[in-house]
């Protein structure tokens, strides 16, 4: 077995996440190529989390009904 000494301040806040090598560059991989949202869609998304925090959304039933589906 190997023993690993992590220097104290490297693991500020606990924010020291250890994670395989291939995972990482998958990870890396997957948001290097994701694409930025623009300030609209960012601002709508938001709202849409201000608006389920404050209760008004609807749920996918009552969205069904209100189309008749």
């Amino acid at each position: 077995m190997v023993t690993i000494t992590i220097p104290k301040n490297l693991i500020k806040n606990d924010d020291l996440i250890i994670l395989p090598r291939k995972e990482y560059e998958r990870l890396v991989d997957f948001w290097s190529n994701a694409e930025s949202i623009s300030k609209h869609t960012k601002k709508a998304v938001e709202r849409g989390f201000q608006e389920i925090a404050k209760g008004e959304f609807l749920t996918s039933k009552q969205v069904k009904n209100a189309l008749g589906l």
